[in-house]
């Protein structure tokens, strides 16, 4: 039988999604977990595949994972949550087709970047973005060099004010490495005031015009939807939904008395 499951993590002490050798990885982590708990022998027999790629520090809400097992009973969310790190967590599976694939059978990716900090001019961003929906060559926001193509399409961007940070969500079909973080940081620029929409629009033309950003800092970004075009019937698991409310609850706690640690050290006399 083939089940999806629902993850989240905190990406900060991982060195990204995709496991890699000798570094701490969600699907490193995840994998062990999973034979640990023999689930499945291999990411490979089980016929793994993942929603998408986050980059180092990157977190997520709604990372969707797809694998076969015969073991259901113990493929739900607060068995595997057992053997995870608690700043990675399943909160809801689903029974699947044998042919689903979490990565191609997605039609759209939803992230969310949290900007920290006042002087963003959220009119100037509004206007801007505009200019960045539909579909456009974002070679400019990109680490992609002549590889693959690197034309997008981009389907909704919003932005507002909460409080005292600015919230950008961007969905888009898919994207290229460091893209959202890259329009991030244009973004922000145009808000700033230090450029404008002429600039962002001879970004959209790499053929005649080249320039390399700086990505926003993966700590701001999070995955937070994987749509589908096809309805799938996930089933929420609550207790593993409040267990990691309070784990969080906790880390909250504990940076907030960092930051105002910090506050008295740079503020001191």
């Amino acid at each position: 039988m083939r089940v999806a499951l629902k993850l989240a993590y905190i990406g900060t002490e991982f060195h990204g999604s995709q496991i890699q050798p000798n570094v701490m990885t969600v699907e490193g982590e995840l994998f062990k977990a999973l034979r640990n708990l023999e689930i499945i022998e291999s990411p490979k027999s089980a016929n793994y595949t993942c929603a998408g790629r986050t980059d180092a520090g990157v977190n997520a809400f709604e990372q969707i994972i797809a694998f076969d097992t015969d073991k259901t009973n113990l493929a739900i969310p607060r068995v595997i949550n057992s053997a995870l790190l608690p700043t990675i967590w399943a909160w809801a599976h689903a029974e699947v087709p044998s042919h689903f694939d979490a990565r191609r059978d997605a039609i759209s990716r939803h992230y969310r970047y949290i900007i920290s900090g006042e002087g963003y001019n959220i009119s100037r961003i509004r206007e801007a973005s505009k200019l960045l929906i539909g579909r456009h060559d974002f070679e400019n926001f990109s680490r992609i060099s002549g590889e693959k193509s690197t034309i997008r399409t981009l389907l909704r961007i919003d932005a507002r004010v909460d409080g005292d940070v600015t919230k950008i969500d961007i969905v888009g079909n898919s994207f290229l490495w460091n893209m959202v973080r890259k329009i991030v940081t244009a973004l922000s620029m145009i808000g700033k005031g230090l450029y404008d929409n002429d600039w962002l629009l001879q970004m959209l033309n790499p053929d005649i015009y080249e320039e390399g950003i700086e990505p926003a800092p993966a700590c701001g970004l999070t995955l937070m939807k994987i749509n589908y075009e096809k309805k799938i019937d996930w089933i929420e698991d609550n207790y593993s939904i409040r267990r990691a409310g309070l784990q969080n609850k906790k880390l909250i706690l504990r940076h907030r008395v960092i930051a105002e640690v910090l506050d008295e050290l740079i503020s001191h006399e």
